[in-house]
């Protein structure tokens, strides 16, 4: 049995457990989780119908049934040409799986066309989201995920150190000088591609924890805050670091980033199976309220990654969601002092019997 095959049969079990009939995918991470088969939406039907007992069916336009079949362990593979009515294709299906006035989970990201279709065909159905079943399920990691997920964090981790290397030569680029170095280097190393437009905040841009990239001009002495990843087989690496390159830093720099070094430490420490992902964001803005920074940590401390860069679980404050062995998370405590600079440092964790594990280990420290 293959992982997708497994994962397949463990999406039913959770189907039976929650009382839905079936769910019903279509080209998204879902669809990748359960099948390998990965493609962008577009707008002819293509479906895969999760039954809760049986073998799962596939409604694909014939253009792709070669390579469906090439692709995804699904034996069942159905098709519709062109110059037919999909929708028709839909409801043959679905009367053969006796899905009728049941509960149908579809797929969260579904485009709102294929879901009025799906409820034209199915009237009396009652519908819900996918992810009642699949989010518990992608959020343990098996052995494969793992392993894309290490091997992507070890690429983000040798681009670290490419651009510690770098050092002085970063100064006077301009942040999207350095951006595009960076995708060049994660290419270079081994990567496939961005997980997510790089974000190179330097001096007061790194104030703001989501801003990109632009035309300002990285001076001596600046914090640059530095967050980057790419995909290995599918999965993303996810790392920040903050870098200070040629002079020295604002005088207030120093006590910020070992203060977020310090949070980040202390949440890692908590990590175990059993704790709450509300204790670990408690763990980490302890310690920034206590340097007096409190106001200026304005996110939440981290956020699951697997297919998907942001998923479950997400590590925020009041969540009493317990961690399982196989969560994948992000620590990432933040300061951001408007106008100056924003100092985040950020690692992905996995959960194991006996704590944690970290997927990228590379100098914490801001010295280049």
């Amino acid at each position: 049995m293959t992982p997708f095959e497994r994962r397949t049969r463990a999406c039913q079990e959770r189907l039976a457990d929650v009382g839905a009939d079936a769910a019903v995918l279509f080209p998204s991470r879902n669809l990748l989780y359960l099948t390998g088969f990965d493609e962008e939406p577009a707008e002819r039907h293509l479906f895969l119908f999760v039954p809760r007992e049986g073998a799962p069916v596939f409604l694909v336009p014939d253009l792709y049934e070669t390579q469906i079949r090439a692709e995804s362990w699904v034996a069942d593979v159905e098709t519709w040409s062109d110059d037919e009515d999909p929708v028709a294709a839909v409801r043959t299906i679905t009367s053969d799986l006796s899905l009728g006035g049941g509960r149908i989970l579809v797929d969260d990201t579904m485009w709102a066309q294929f879901t009025q279709d799906l409820s034209a065909v199915l009237p009396d159905a009652e519908f819900g989201l996918a992810s009642d079943v699949l989010s518990p399920l992608r959020a343990q990691k098996d052995d494969a995920e793992l392993d894309a997920l290490r091997r992507a964090g070890a690429v983000a981790d040798r681009v670290v150190e490419r651009l510690r290397e770098m050092g002085d030569q970063c100064v006077d680029m301009t942040e999207a000088e350095l951006a595009a170095e960076i995708e060049r280097l994660l290419d270079d190393e081994g990567g496939e591609g961005v997980a997510f437009g790089p974000i190179v905040g330097s001096g007061p841009n790194g104030a703001m924890p989501h801003h990109t990239y632009g035309d300002r001009i990285i001076e001596s002495g600046d914090p640059v805050v530095l967050d980057f990843g790419t995909y290995v087989d599918h999965y993303p690496s996810d790392q920040t670091r903050t870098l200070v390159f040629g002079g020295d830093p604002p005088a207030e720099f120093e006590e910020v980033h070992e203060t977020v070094r310090a949070a980040r430490t202390a949440a890692f420490e908590m990590v175990e199976p059993g704790v709450t992902a509300g204790a670990i964001d408690r763990a980490a803005r302890e310690v920034i309220e206590d340097a007096g920074y409190g106001d200026e940590f304005i996110h939440r401390t981290g956020h699951g990654v697997g297919l998907d860069v942001h998923e479950e679980p997400y590590i925020v404050g009041g969540s009493d969601r317990e961690l399982d062995v196989g969560n994948v998370f992000s620590i990432e405590p933040g300061v951001y002092l408007p106008g100056e600079f924003g100092v985040r440092i950020e690692d992905l964790v996995v959960v194991t019997e006996d704590g944690a594990e970290l997927l990228n280990d590379t100098d914490r420290r801001w010295q280049v």
